[in-house]
């Protein structure tokens, strides 16, 4: 993963999230806070809002384990998709070695990790790391996540959440006719109850290289506030 064009940008442990919160911590910042309205993802119905009140913003915890999909529409894929936490540090595990796509990205000690075994038409295998990144900052970065409103997800059961917009686009221009490029974007659909229970995740942009219509959806079937199993590849652990 990183930076580099030959490599696959990492999703979030978050979620969609470890590299859009990773580029959204470290630049500068415009229009945080301000209310956008999108379409609804599928699944969802928009419900009334109060434009005057807002909750407060996603929070990943330190410790919590959940299972559910992950979903690239475009190559046909849906697998197996794992989320854990413990004491600050989290992984996400999708696919495995049967299926057509295998990849786990981690936040591990002070860095962000991403590691993908298969993808279609990839033949490099690195585990990539960028130092300097951790839990706090990935909450830091939440706080300049859009509110979006509330929604509820058509599953059974049915979920209610708040739907946030997370991300970067580049350059920083004002508003006006000028090109601008969605480096990394994600919309985040936390628990309208409990700001730190993710159920959906998509994320898209320039971040899903791989994938030819750069997005991809991860869905949460359980999100409990346990302590999972977060470990580190033995790949990355030279890195």
């Amino acid at each position: 993963m990183g930076w580099k064009l030959t490599r696959r940008a990492a999703a979030t442990s978050a979620a969609l999230v470890g590299v859009v919160a990773l580029v959204a911590a470290v630049l500068p910042k415009t229009g945080a806070g301000m209310p956008i309205r999108t379409a609804p993802s599928f699944g969802t119905v928009a419900a009334k809002s109060d434009p005057d009140t807002q909750p407060p913003p996603p929070q990943l915890p330190r410790g919590f384990r959940g299972k559910g999909t992950y979903i690239v529409r475009d190559l046909g894929v849906t697998v197996p998709f794992s989320w854990q936490g413990r004491s600050g540090d989290s992984q996400m595990v999708a696919g495995g070695p049967q299926y057509p796509i295998w990849f786990t990205n981690l936040i591990y000690r002070g860095s962000l990790y991403t590691l993908t075994y298969k993808w279609p038409g990839l033949t490099e295998h690195p585990c990539s790391r960028i130092p300097g990144f951790d839990l706090d900052q990935l909450n830091q970065a939440f706080q300049t996540a859009r509110f979006v409103g509330p929604e509820t997800l058509e599953r059974n059961p049915q979920r209610h959440v708040n739907h946030w917009r997370v991300g970067v686009v580049l350059p920083k221009l004002p508003p006006g006719n000028f090109l601008r490029f969605p480096l990394a974007l994600g919309d985040i659909y936390v628990d309208q109850g409990n700001r730190g229970t993710f159920w959906q995740v998509l994320q898209f942009g320039v971040q899903n290289l791989y994938d030819p219509e750069l997005d991809e959806w991860l869905v949460m079937d359980t999100f409990e506030h346990q302590a999972g199993t977060v470990t580190l590849p033995a790949e990355c652990s030279a890195v």
